[in-house]
């Protein structure tokens, strides 16, 4: 069963699914194929849906490579939520979704490589947390109706895992809208860079209160600031989880493939930037993973279930609303694949 051996004519195919077929690339589709090794195809749908639309299966197959990869004992007994296994000696119960552009929005794979990066992102990050709030309250609703009080699930953690595919340039959001939407703690990025020097320690967080829809009406940010998402233990989020993190593990030697990437060591003032040939360059499964905590939860997710190297926890104190984060080890932000291919 090969994720690879296209099923549709070429115009029903995905844009991204057929950006990763050319010949150089098999390494690459090797390197996929092995994260999907053991991946049970329990409504007999999965390829199909990985080749028309592409990034929720995507997403879907790097859970499960990423548990995988920390010896989850899986329990694919019944047909939903998408994950039910122990790890790390803890039932957890975890529900996959991605954030979509929202309709007449440039989606994510339409992105013109010839249109500058952004220089302010107050809008982009603001999309962003309107898509990320709407994935977030919709799987809600799910789980209030469809998973509450099946026997499965019941008095597990219940894990919200979202990706973020809403337009262009969304893997350089990094933790800011999602920081916004659950604990109204919103990254200024844009104050900082008009006047740097007024913010020593780099940017600033503010309260935004709520932000506005194209359509006039307002979402209330901080959901994990009182019990009204409780049943949500937490959320775990990546913007690196993309076929870049494919090209980055695959070390294809087919390719002359570059990596750039942003990673933070709490030992030093700044992040590093480097850049390194695919070679000569090493990332895991896990890195650039982040885990929030509601602090709220009926059923806590145990932060020891996700003290791997490479992961960002984050959690907020109920009384004092102080925001910590427990990074294990140097954890990787940012990374952009430069790929120099005859087409």
């Amino acid at each position: 069963m090969s994720l690879f051996v296209s099923r549709f004519d070429k115009e029903k195919l995905h844009k991204n699914y057929l950006e990763v077929l050319r010949v150089v690339q098999q390494v690459d589709r090797d390197e996929f194929e092995n994260w999907f090794d053991g991946f049970p195809d329990r409504d007999g749908k999965l390829i199909d849906e990985f080749q028309t639309t592409f990034n929720s299966t995507f997403w879907e197959i790097y859970l499960y490579r990423l548990f995988k990869s920390q010896n989850a004992v899986f329990d694919w007994s019944q047909p939903a939520p998408d994950f039910a296994f122990s790890m790390n000696g803890k039932d957890i119960i975890v529900e996959a979704t991605i954030a979509s552009n929202t309709q007449g929005k440039t989606p994510e794979w339409e992105k013109n490589p010839a249109t500058p990066l952004p220089d302010t992102f107050r809008s982009m990050n603001v999309e962003s947390i309107i898509r990320l709030a709407n994935a977030v309250t919709s799987k809600r609703a799910k789980y209030q109706k469809s998973y509450k009080h099946k026997p499965h699930v019941e008095r597990k953690p219940f894990v919200l895992a979202i990706a973020p595919f809403e337009q262009p340039n969304f893997n350089l959001q990094y933790e800011t809208p999602m920081m916004a939407l659950l604990y109204d703690y919103y990254i200024d990025e844009d104050a900082y860079n008009r006047n740097p020097g007024a913010y020593p320690n780099g940017p600033p967080g503010v309260s935004l209160g709520a932000v506005e829809k194209d359509n006039g009406s307002k979402i209330e940010l901080g959901i994990f600031e009182d019990a009204g998402f409780e049943e949500i233990s937490a959320i775990i989020f990546s913007t690196t989880a993309t076929w870049g993190k494919v090209e980055a593990m695959s070390k294809n030697p087919d390719v002359e493939r570059y990596i750039s990437t942003v990673w933070h060591d709490e030992k030093k003032a700044l992040p590093d930037q480097i850049s390194t040939p695919s070679m000569l360059y090493s990332e895991r499964i896990q890195d650039g993973l982040m885990v929030f905590h509601n602090p709220y939860a009926l059923e806590p997710l145990d932060p020891k279930v996700f003290e791997i190297p490479g992961v960002v926890q984050i959690f907020a104190d109920k009384v004092s609303r102080k925001i910590t984060r427990q990074r294990n080890g140097v954890v990787l932000m940012h990374r952009q694949v430069a790929n120099l291919l005859n087409r």
